[in-house]
Parts: C-alpha cells; structure tokens; sequence
C-alpha cells in the first residue's frame, strides 16, 4: 500500500580429538542494545583455530551448519539451535581461507592452502563416519587444481565453478558434477577478463567478481568451451567480492571488500543494460567493510567483518532498507577485516549461522533466529516552495530513528530512504538557505509514505485575519486561533474585533484553524504563505449542509458525531449516535493514513481518540455499510 502526501508544487556428541570447542549460552535475547530483529540461540568457540566463511545442508529433518575451520571443515547439527552439537572435523589444509558450497548430498570446500577441490559425502550424516576425498583435476588440467580461493555451483545445471588460484590466472574453472557429484568433470574456463575472486551462477548466468579491476561481469556460460561476455559494470568501491541474485533474477547485490564500503543493487533485467539503484552500509560513518551477502526472499542476509551482519529488505531494490542486524563482533569496530566472515542464510527453521574469524585466539560460530520484517519506506521529491524547481542535496532525516536516517535529495529532487521501526516519527528536511520542514510520520512496515516538500526561502512573513460567525459575518472575540504546518504555532485570542496577528511566522504550507466557546471548529486548510497574509476565517453555530462536491464524493456532514474537545491537547472522546447497523469510525492522519479503526456496534456511545498522537490534523471517518456519514476535522494542540 501507498501513501501520498503532496504538498502543492509552489510548496549452529561434541567429538574430542585436535579440535577444542567451547559451547557458550546466553539466556538474553540481545546481548547488545543495537541488535535489532535478532534472537541469540547459542556460540560455539574454537580456541587456536580461526573460521572462514559457513554453509548449510538439511537432510532427514535435521539442519547442519559446515563451517570453514583453519584445520578442516567442521560439521554441527544445530537442529536445536539452543544445544548445537558438534559432529565432526574433517581434516583439510591448515588455512585460514575456506569456501563451501553444497550440491545435492555433497559438500565442496576450496581453500588457498591448495589441494584443490575437497569433496564430502554427507549421506551418513548425522554419523561422523563421513567419505571423503580431494579431486585435484581431471583430463587437460590433470593434478593442475591446487589453491582455488572460492567457489559457486549453478544448481540448476549441475555445473562447479571454482574462482581464484594459480590456474588460468585465477579464472573460472568450470566442472561437471551431474554425472557424478563425487568427482568432478572439467568442462571449461572463463580468464578473458583475468582473476575472478568470487561470484554466482545460475542456469549457465555468471555474475564473476574481478576484484581487482574492480567490476562484475555477466558472462553467458551455455558454450562451456566458448563463453560469451554479455557486460561489465564497475562498483562504487571499485573492489567487488561477492555478487548474489534476487529470485526474480531481476536485480544483482554487489560487495566491495574496502573500508567505507556499500551493499549495491543493481538493475540486471536487461543485462546489456544495467542499471545503478541503490546502495547502502550497515554503519554509515564508521567506515566499516563488508564481506559477503546472500538472499532468501525480499531480504539480503550480509556479513559486515566489524559490524556483525545485517539484513536488508530488498522488496524495493532501489530503496534498500536495513530492518535487522546483530553485533557478533562487539569488540571492534570501525573499518579493516576482523569479525564476521560470514553468514548462511537459508535453512528452513529460518536460522542464520554467523562466523567470526578471530576472537582472542578463537574462531567463533553463531547460531541466531532472525525475525524478517518489512521496512517502512519514505519517498518523494523535494522543491522550491515558490518556484516548483527540484532542489538537490537537501537533507532529509527521520528524527529518533536508529541509527538516525539520513538522505540527500538527488538532482533531480527526489529520494528515497526509510526504517525498520513502525510508529510515529518527526521527519526533517532541511537546505542551507531555505527553512526548515518538519512533520510526523506514521511509519507502517510495508507501506511507502510519498511526501513531497516543499522546502520555501528563509525570511519570516505576518500572517493576521479575522474570525467570523457564519450566519451573521459577525466577529469572535476570545476565539483561539492556531498554524499548522513545518512548525505549529499559537494559540492566539481574536480581539474584540474578532482580529488576530502572528508575527514573524517562516514561509510555508499551513492550516490555520479556530474555535470558539458555542461555535464549531473553523479551518483553512493547504494555504501557502509567502508573504504577509490576511485570511477570513468562518465558524459555523450548527453543522453546515455538505457542499456539491461533497454529496458527490459520498461525503455528508451531518449530526452523527459531536466531540467533547476540539480542538484538544490530549484526547478528546468523540460521541456519535448513528442509525441501525454496524458501521464504523477511522481516524487519518493529514497524510491520509489510518491510525486508528473502531468499529460501532451500538448505535450511541462514545470512542476515545488522541492520545499518542503528535499534534497535527486529523480527519474522523464515519461509515456505515460502506457509506460515508460524516467526516470531522479534529485538531490536536501541543505535543504527544
């Protein structure tokens, strides 16, 4: 669902042996305050070894995490993901640098200790006993496999791509595994554009990171002895170390392993074509890197080294939005690569498995539920309040969000941005040279708020007028009298002459509401006001008829609801007498969201509203089999 708010343009039997584990439990939920959406189940420490990057298998209902160890892969039923049990560790190379992937009920692990390709059988699983071997290259490249620094297979064609190392000068070397996943079958290489340091392929796509030449490529791999360059693209980092595809196969999420770094979306429909959408860090200011990311549905599950790893709703790739996160790595922060390696993203229990490298002579496995939410989005396009041009670098921030929410509009005026938090928040957008525009937002997980400001020159004007009866043209004296707009002002008392000043009030889009003891509440609404200004503001002594283009949109102000106070500080109670039949009474926002619905089943009674909510203008809805009633206009003074 969509909101618009438009501002018119002028506005994881633990087995003994080498291997010393330690099992820690937390009965807290978040050691620290800053992890967000994240449960913490368990850790297993491996004192004089470090962990390299982790993987998942399932097989007879039981969920295993593989774990890259300095000395081998490391098996751990995590099943119960409070009492991880560790199964085995299978000897490798004695190397800090381990890559796993799965096919079908094998496991491949590459390292830069070399020996090529080890490969595991886990069908006896959750026996230790387990077969295992290491394929160091067949036919034309016989024994020629040694150090391969990572790996990806492209399950839906069966085909093993290993990515770095000496051969072929760090290109893709491509192997068969369909015909039988226990020893591989070279095919193919992919060096045209040199050293590739990771990537991902699916259905004979590669997406192949060049770190060094700091780009992607797209490569169709279909002709194993004759791949086809499709495009390059260059990251913002230009150090690109992992990329992985959304579902749709629609969007490619980049990596750049450098300090400062940013998870990048990318626009791969067309991939002669592709397109920049978004990008972001899990941290901003801290210059903190990160490492590798995965997807599972609309979120990317990313190791962020220093940070821990986060998670990011990518329902709208051009507007990334970080809605969880957990800490693995409270000791440090800042930039370099200490921390989290890793993370595994899809097991069906929805677990993440997280590995810390190095921690005081000990690597480190975490096993955490996550809780997967929307995000809560913001968009629109900032202006000149007077002229309507789009206005650049004007920042936008979403006050008392965690961390605080920053943005600045692009050329063109617009941005996009937004939180993992529902609720109310004050929204700021500001430009040297211009006013500043505030207002609340009502946050809602999976709702986009459009809001498009105006932002006016700085300068103050005198907005004064006069206050009237209806019926008579009569002034009101003693009636109150309030602004709303980026800021709120008043109340000011008319005279006896029924004439009110505000003095020194900043430019913008306003309503100007009053009320007075015996009358009913009077308002302005949308006026924009540039200079001095002197308005004429009507109130009624009984509920007006519903003009022409109310009876036509269905809308009819009537005498079913009366409030007790409006406008009101707090709360104020809203009485309403109806005809027979359910009907029902919703409150929105002046962005036109509903913030809160009460459905009537008596035909009198009396419903609470107000409180919790900013100040502001509201609107009560009363309906009745799918008819509008009435539609009040309800003020809210002062502060929450």
């Amino acid at each position: 669902m969509q909101f618009r708010f438009n501002l018119p343009a002028i506005p994881r039997s633990a087995k003994t042996g080498a291997t010393l584990v330690i099992l820690t439990f937390w009965a807290s939920i978040s050691l620290f305050a800053q992890n967000i959406n994240t449960t913490f189940r368990a850790k297993l420490t491996y004192p004089g070894q470090t962990l390299a990057n982790v993987w998942g298998y399932e097989s007879r209902g039981r969920e295993y995490a593989l774990v890259g160890g300095a000395q081998g892969l490391i098996i751990v039923d995590i099943t119960n993901p409070d009492v991880p049990q560790q199964i085995v560790q299978i000897p490798g190379p004695n190397n800090l640098w381990k890559e796993i992937k799965t096919y079908k009920h094998y496991a491949y692990i590459t390292s830069e200790g070399g020996q090529g390709i080890q490969v595991v059988d886990l069908t006896a699983l959750p026996s230790p006993t387990l077969q295992s071997h290491f394929y160091k290259g067949d036919g034309v490249i016989l024994n020629q496999l040694n150090t391969i620094h990572a790996l990806h297979i492209d399950e839906t064609k069966g085909f093993l791509y290993a990515w770095g190392g000496g051969l072929f000068n760090g290109g893709a070397k491509i192997f068969d595994l369909k015909a039988d996943p226990y020893n591989p079958k070279y095919v193919g290489k992919y060096d045209q554009l040199g050293y590739i340091h990771d990537g991902y392929v699916d259905n004979d796509t590669m997406y192949s990171c060049h770190i060094y030449a700091g780009q992607f490529a797209i490569v169709n791999m279909a002709n194993k002895a004759a791949p086809e360059l499709i495009n390059t693209q260059t990251t913002p980092g230009a150090f690109v170390h992992n990329t992985w595809i959304t579902d749709d196969r629609r969007t490619i999420l980049a990596t750049d392993e450098v300090n400062n770094s940013f998870l990048s979306a990318w626009d791969v429909s067309d991939p002669t074509d592709i397109k920049f959408l978004d990008k972001i860090q899990s941290n901003p200011g801290s210059g903190s890197m990160v490492h590798n990311t995965y997807v599972r549905g609309n979120w990317a599950v990313t190791s962020w080294y220093k940070d821990g790893f986060t998670i990011v709703d990518i329902t709208r790739p051009d507007n990334l939005i970080q809605v969880g996160n957990y800490d693995t790595y409270p000791s440090g922060q800042g930039g370099g690569s200490s921390g989290c390696w890793g993370v595994y993203h899809n097991f069906t229990s929805g677990n993440i498995i997280a590995s810390n490298i190095d921690v005081g002579g000990a690597g480190e496995l975490w096993i955490l539920t996550p809780n997967y939410v929307r995000a809560c989005y913001l968009e629109g396009t900032i202006t000149h309040g007077i002229t309507g041009a789009l206005l650049s670098n004007a920042q936008i921030q979403v006050i008392g969000s965690n961390p605080l929410l920053q943005e600045l509009s692009a050329t063109n005026g617009t941005y996009k941005t937004g939180q993992q938090a529902e609720g109310y928040y004050k929204v700021r957008v500001s430009k040297s040279g211009y006013q500043d525009f505030e207002t609340f937002i009502y946050f809602q997980r999976g709702e986009v708020i459009e809001l498009n400001v105006p932002l006016f020159p700085n300068g103050m004007v005198n907005v004064s007028g006069s206050v009237i009866k209806h019926n008579d043209g009569q002034p009101v004296e003693n009636a109150s009298v309030w602004l709303y707009g980026a800021q709120n002002f008043g109340p000011v008392t008319t005279d006896i002459a029924g004439v009110f000043n505000f003095n020194n009030i900043p430019p913008g889009m306003y309503n100007i509401a009053a009320s007075a003891p015996g009358l009913g509440l009077g308002m302005l609404s949308g006026q924009t006001i540039v200079a001095n200004t002197n308005v004429t503001i009507e109130l009624f002594t009984t509920h007006r008829r519903e003009s022409a283009e109310e009876r036509e949109a269905g809308v009819f102000e009537n005498q079913f609801i009366t409030s007790l106070q409006n406008p009101f500080e707090t709360e104020t109670v809203l009485s309403y007498q109806i005809p027979e039949g359910d009907a029902s009474i919703t409150l929105f926002n002046s962005l036109g969201q509903t913030v809160q619905t009460q459905d009537l089943s008596d035909k009198i009674g009396q419903l609470s509203i107000g409180t919790g909510f900013p100040a502001g203008v509201y609107f009560a809805v009363l309906k009745q089999f799918g008819k509008v009633l009435e539609v009040k206009k309800l003020v809210k003074n002062g502060n929450k």
